[in-house]
């Protein structure tokens, strides 16, 4: 599976890297750094539907000095551009969508949390492959049921992203399990389905890679680490923040109380963000009414870096690993010290 991912994704070097589509943050500029230096970046979905089109003509501008671009194995298609977009299904605008992949036809399209399921998800694929039949198309879950679901499905995809609970930002409200006890489940039960899987969920360092390899994943794909890159669309009080937290079984939580405090409804159910604790947090847990922690947290919002921090108010979302994660780099150096890593250990491990 790994030798036909690289056939596809030819630019890419193993072990692969992938730079998770986080919403606004995982812009252009990270997203064709990431592929620069052998991984494959995506762009995450925009503040309106429209800004997937606006960033990915961004993107092809930023590649057109490079030689990174390929073409599928089809001379009828059209080529490629070795990024790939996100969409979030719940909210999504799949005519935006359409109009997007067809016009700039990125290497692959992830798709996360619908509404209605397997349904909306067979809708949302149908309708990309026939507009972009060379972009392939691939799956977030969160638990086995969802994995088999898709591999069964008509409209299966080509790789499935098998996100643990240590994740961040949206993950599993409940019922999911951690990254080691649910990748390898899902690789016994989709072992001839032909899907690639690729890991996600508090990797961070190339101890992760590794462990991920190990497990059964022909990649990672990563989306806090990448939070900590030169190149991510991502507030200096927030990054500061990826940098500065540890131990993140305390101090990381899966809540949907930063949602409420801004604004932003109608997820469905079944989905909670993972995120760093802080005032908005731990006055919530001690009973202050909503209205004042909503209140306070507007206020913070109107102060700019200082939102965010340990006294700070504003939504944090980041994985368990943050405590892995010590420094700012570029992402092409997170990318190569990623895969570096990954392979000292396993030389190590080869001679035991």
């Amino acid at each position: 599976m790994a030798k036909r991912l690289l056939s596809n994704f030819s630019w890419m070097t193993s072990p692969y890297i992938v730079a998770a589509p986080m919403r606004i943050m995982s812009g252009p500029e990270l997203a064709v750094a990431v592929s620069k230096a052998g991984g494959l970046g995506f762009i995450g979905p925009g503040a309106k539907p429209e800004d997937t089109v606006k960033d990915l003509a961004v993107a092809r501008k930023l590649l057109e000095a490079m030689s990174v671009t390929t073409r599928p194995a089809s001379s009828t298609l059209k080529s490629i551009i070795p990024v790939g977009i996100g969409f979030q299904l719940w909210n999504g605008d799949i005519n935006a969508a359409v109009i997007a992949v067809q016009k700039y036809t990125p290497c692959a399209a992830w798709l996360f949390a619908p509404r209605d399921g397997q349904k909306d998800l067979d809708h949302w694929i149908k309708t990309l492959r026939d507009a972009s039949p060379a972009t392939q198309i691939w799956i977030q879950v969160g638990t086995l049921q969802e994995a088999v679901e898709a591999a069964r499905s008509k409209f299966r995809p080509e790789v499935l992203v098998v996100q643990g609970d240590e994740a961040g930002g949206h993950g599993m409200a409940k019922n999911c399990l951690g990254l080691m006890a649910l990748l390898p489940e899902i690789a016994d039960a989709l072992k001839d389905s032909g899907i690639s899987l690729f890991a996600a969920g508090g990797i961070a360092d190339g101890r992760g890679v590794a462990a991920a390899l190990a497990l059964g994943a022909s990649g990672v794909a990563l989306g806090t680490r990448f939070l900590a890159s030169s190149e991510a669309r991502i507030s200096k009080g927030y990054q500061n923040e990826i940098v500065r937290a540890n131990n993140g079984g305390t101090s990381t939580v899966r809540t949907t109380l930063y949602n409420q405090l801004r604004g932003t409804h109608g997820w469905p159910e079944k989905y909670s963000p993972r995120g760093i604790v802080n005032r908005s947090w731990h006055e919530h847990q001690a009973n202050v009414d909503f209205d004042i922690l909503k209140e306070r947290h507007d206020d913070a919002a109107k102060k700019g870096d200082s939102g965010w921090g340990p006294e700070g108010r504003l939504a944090t979302y980041a994985g368990a690993s943050v405590g892995l994660i010590h420094d700012v780099r570029k992402a092409g150096e997170i990318v190569k010290s990623l895969q570096e890593e990954s392979r000292d250990i396993w030389k190590v491990k080869s001679k035991i």
